[in-house]
């Protein structure tokens, strides 16, 4: 297998052109929203969703896959300390009842069970 090695150079160079990409892609939507006069109903009713998709997206993984693959079954107890966090969340809609519903329930499952 041959390996190659990039030049400081070219590192800097990746380094740049993804900054600058990732620049550009966010001034676009600045740029695009600083020339309508309102945000369209449709495109602003799906912002509202964008944080709990992102944080979803972000803590989901933790509770299903355990050792990279798919943990569906009573040994995983963090799936059954954020189904419960879940339901305290849905009923209280208090953060901090529902972190201390999912702590809690985490500690004691892994202190009786682990």
């Amino acid at each position: 297998m041959a390996t190659t090695e990039l030049g400081d150079a070219s590192l800097w160079l990746i380094i740049l052109v993804g900054g600058l990409g990732t620049y550009l892609i966010r001034v676009s939507f600045i740029a695009l929203f600083g020339r309508l006069d309102d945000v369209p109903d449709g495109v602003e009713r799906a912002l509202r969703l964008v944080p709990a998709a992102v944080l979803s997206a972000l803590v989901l993984p933790k509770f299903v896959y355990m050792d990279g693959s798919l943990a569906l079954s009573p040994d995983n107890l963090r799936l059954f300390a954020g189904a419960l966090a879940v339901a305290v969340a849905w009923y209280t809609e208090d953060i901090l009842a529902t972190i201390v519903a999912g702590m809690g329930a985490l500690w004691l499952l892994s202190y009786v069970f682990g």
